[in-house]
């Protein structure tokens, strides 16, 4: 065990919260899950959380995989894992999966283990990494817009319309956090803003066509609309079954919650152990459980903006803003959809929801920062400088780009 610790490296804070939060997922999962069992039929609480752990085991092990690589390898492997993103996608999509006549192909079944691969994750992560690898390339550099068409435009853009059909939340995620790395990566502001008109653009024309040509390709685009119209409106409706009893299983948390194990609206929420089950944590745990929560992530989005400040390279501190930002931001998105402060998206909880490929994206993605901060770390332990010296508190560094 000691020997393990040893070989740990890099941001301890990082590693402490996803270590904490990965020890707070495994009661609400089997609190959650009995609703996958006694309501859906679906196997035992004891088979959920015995695979939710095992799930976050392997992630860990990704974790420490990935943290030892050194990270500007992370540049080569982009690109080649790129043509295998876009094969995964196009199989995904290919497959045809509808869920009530709408595109539901998100997965691929991995075979002989039993466990449904959602490539659009992987996608995210592969693309957010080869976007970092060329703005590091061109920073301070005069370039054109057509000059950065091929290498990155039409990548983003092939990736985003691969993913778009089954599931607009995830590609809305990872068009803005392509557009915030542009904009930290010194990319000229000018053809952003031509970047996002093309973005409206082709969604609207992706919109008019299926809406003139609906048995074309099976989409979700009225469970988008409907769902936007929902919100807006302030009204529940039917389709706003899941917000409903999800506003009421925060109601009934109060402060302190009902108790671990003890929440009702579990039975009643389709997706309490996944997209829903912020709602079944503040129920059980109340607004301390919620909030406690919320100040983890934060807390992770402060020590990720402090790896980016410290690393050694323009590559460095962009891949840690590319492949970080996205999970505080899907763990925002899922408690402001609980709160009913957003639409319905369908985004889970990172590291506490039930789910392989998520687990194991959100892991990838934190092996690569803890790698960045790592590497960071070794440099200044042969450099022989005194730590108080390299490494700065935090809030000094804050006042001092203040």
């Amino acid at each position: 065990m000691q020997s393990i610790f040893r070989n740990i490296k890099g941001d301890k804070t990082i590693w402490a919260i996803v270590a904490l939060l990965a020890i707070l997922s495994f009661l609400p999962v089997y609190s959650a899950s009995s609703n996958l069992v006694y309501v859906v039929g679906n196997g035992t609480t004891v088979g959920h959380l015995l695979k939710h752990g095992l799930l976050l085991l392997l992630g860990f092990g990704i974790i420490f995989g990935m943290h030892r690589i050194p990270y500007r390898y992370f540049k080569g492997l982009s690109i080649i894992a790129m043509p295998v993103v876009f094969l995964l996608l196009v199989y995904t999509l290919a497959q045809g999966t509808t869920i009530g006549g709408a595109n539901a192909s998100r997965w691929v079944q991995i075979p002989f283990v039993g466990v449904s691969f959602q490539t659009s994750t992987l996608a995210t992560v592969v693309l957010l990494i080869y976007v970092a690898r060329y703005l590091s390339r061109i920073k301070d550099q005069e370039v054109t817009f057509n000059e950065t068409l091929l290498p990155l435009w039409i990548p983003v853009f092939l990736v985003m319309a691969l993913i778009l059909p089954a599931n607009f939340s995830t590609t809305a995620i990872l068009f803005f956090m392509v557009l915030v790395l542009c904009f930290l990566g010194g990319y000229p502001t000018k053809y952003i803003l031509s970047i996002i008109g093309a973005g409206i653009f082709c969604l609207l024309i992706f919109v008019l066509i299926n809406k003139a040509f609906p048995d074309l390709l099976p989409n979700r685009i009225d469970t988008w609309v409907s769902r936007v119209e929902n919100f807006a409106n302030g009204e529940d409706t039917e389709a706003d079954y899941q917000i409903e009893k999800a506003k009421i299983a925060i109601a009934t948390g109060g402060v302190l919650g009902v108790g671990a194990g003890k929440s009702v609206m579990k039975n009643f929420l389709p997706q309490s152990s996944s997209d829903f089950i912020y709602a079944i944590i503040v129920e059980e745990y109340g607004l301390a459980g919620g909030l406690l929560l919320l100040f983890l992530y934060m807390l992770l989005l402060f020590r990720i903006v402090i790896v980016a400040y410290k690393a050694d390279s323009v590559f460095g501190k962009l891949v840690v803003v590319g492949v970080g930002l996205p999970i505080v931001f899907q763990a925002l998105i899922n408690m402001a959809v609980a709160v009913e402060l957003f639409p319905v998206t369908g985004q889970n909880l990172p590291l506490i929801s039930t789910g392989g490929t998520s687990i194991w994206m959100s892991c990838m993605a934190l092996g690569i920062i803890l790698s960045v901060s790592a590497q960071r770390q070794e440099a200044v332990e042969q450099s022989g400088a005194p730590v108080d010296e390299e490494e700065q508190n935090p809030l000094e560094i804050l006042s001092e780009q203040l």
